[in-house]
């Protein structure tokens, strides 16, 4: 493998990641490096106990598979070429012969509403050959935008393996549903599981994109339920069209008065087409997503928020009129729908900004989230984005750990135009919790002028971390 040019999804591989959520793609490393990397996990595992958030510079070959051309061909149709990898890495050890239970993965301890659109995604890289038997992660197609457990059986038909000779790799949407599947061999399985976020929202494709037009997978391997204007939406989003399902259905009384009916839905799925749909409806179908966004159903306003966040720049100012609404949950769903709005969202950096004193840590999360997501926009005029920085710096000193953590993630977004934020991105790197610390750091790398580059460069020599140091070889040789 001496190509280091990133090898990128074809039209038909992300048609299928946009429909059932995840990839399994393989590495060409030859049989030898996965070899001794599976020896040198076992032994640091079994001498020293998991290394957690420090697993790639103690293994230091862990670099060269997130170097691979695959694998950042992968990551970058998905995710954008300036993709983010995340402070959480962890590598899991698999040698129980009953079946792990389904879920999806919490944000490394916190909550936060779930993007559609491929704003984070994970890889589990398996170092050795994986059959079945070995216990590999299994996945439930589609459920990547589900909320809700929708399936009632653990077995299920359709489950995928991440299943292979080594180098073998799941590229999964973060959301999806998963587990550990059954070891029935007993031996050791290692899964090294990074994750990645997207820094920008795309303005063009950015895989070998060859058809712009959505169209289904040939092969559809769905055990759920269909979601075609959902997977439309998705799809023109990653090739640079925001709210692209506004108008494009001539409004219908009768129709959006069933949809409004279904939006009601408890079936999750079927709440979901609804929502979509009515984001095709125009003004009307605003106005059927605004009801929902303030039912008293908080489920209901969740669900609704997406299709508002579909629905185009109609939507932004009911939805930053929805920024003064007494629940908590009703302001949390309408800045997650301006956030996914992005650009289009410019006129409401102001009123996000007024919350950052909100009583509620969910809702100053999700603005700091959101202004992150607004200020980034390539479209956005200065004085927007200069609002979105100056918020976001108050925002590294809340009271709140994820509020902390967004408001570097959110910089990072900004990127060069957050250079006024370095010296409180320099205080911060004293913050208590390591994440928000670590994306003090990403952000430092991300506005990237020489001021930055001073304190990351400082920051990262004090943190100078030695692998070959070890509690048996402390400092010689």
């Amino acid at each position: 493998m001496t190509n280091h040019e990133p090898i990128r999804l074809t039209d038909e591989q992300m048609r299928t990641f946009v429909t059932e959520g995840f990839l399994i793609l393989q590495t060409d490393f030859p049989v030898s490096f996965h070899e001794a990397m599976t020896q040198e996990l076992h032994r640091v595992y079994t001498e020293e106990g998991n290394p957690g958030n420090n697993l790639l510079p103690r293994i230091r070959e862990i670099q060269q598979v997130f170097d691979h051309p695959i694998i950042t061909g992968a990551l970058t149709s998905v995710l954008g070429p300036n993709y983010m990898l995340h402070a959480h890495r962890h590598g899991h050890y698999n040698a129980q012969p009953t079946a792990g239970g389904w879920h999806k993965d919490s944000y490394w301890g916190y909550n936060k509403m779930r993007h559609h659109h491929p704003w984070w995604a994970m890889i589990m890289y398996f170092p050795q050959d994986t059959p079945i038997e070995l216990g590999p992660t299994g996945i439930l197609p589609g459920t990547q935008n589900y909320e809700t457990r929708t399936f009632e059986a653990d077995e299920i038909e359709g489950e995928g393996y991440a299943s292979g000779q080594a180098g073998t790799f799941a590229l999964i949407h973060y959301d999806i549903w998963h587990r550990a599947t059954a070891n029935m061999l007993g031996k050791p399985r290692y899964m090294l599981k990074f994750e990645f976020m997207r820094t920008a929202a795309p303005t063009e494709p950015s895989w070998n994109c060859s058809e712009l037009q959505w169209r289904e997978p040939a092969k559809a391997t769905l055990p759920i339920a269909r979601h075609e204007a959902m997977w439309e939406d998705t799809w023109n989003w990653l090739t640079g069209r925001v709210g692209s399902l506004a108008g494009t259905a001539v409004a219908n009384e009768e129709r959006i008065t069933q949809l409004s009916a279904e939006l009601r839905d408890a079936n999750e799925p079927a709440a979901l087409n609804a929502t979509y749909e009515l984001a095709r409806y125009g003004v009307e179908g605003i106005a059927a997503l605004l009801n929902g966004l303030h039912d008293a159903s908080t489920a209901v306003s969740r669900v609704s928020a997406y299709g508002l966040a579909a629905a185009g720049a109609d939507a932004v100012s009911w939805l930053s009129a929805a920024l003064d609404d007494e629940r908590d949950e009703t302001v949390q769903h309408a800045a997650f729908a301006l956030g996914e709005l992005g650009g289009l969202a410019g006129q409401a950096a102001d009123k996000l900004s007024s919350l950052l004193s909100h009583r509620s840590p969910a809702v100053r999360s999700a603005v700091v989230e959101s202004l992150g997501m607004i200020g980034g926009a390539s479209a956005l005029a200065k004085p927007q984005v200069d609002l979105a920085v100056s918020a976001l710096i108050r925002a590294l000193q809340d009271a709140d750990v994820q509020t902390r953590f967004m408001a570097g993630l959110a910089l990072s977004r900004i990127g060069r135009d957050a250079a006024a934020a370095v010296p409180a991105l320099a205080a911060t790197l004293d913050d208590e919790n390591r994440y928000v610390r670590a994306h003090a750091l990403e952000a430092l790398r991300y506005i990237g002028t020489e001021e930055a580059k001073d304190v990351l460069i400082h920051s990262l020599f004090q943190a100078r971390w030695c692998t070959t140091t070890t509690p048996a070889n402390t400092f010689y040789p």
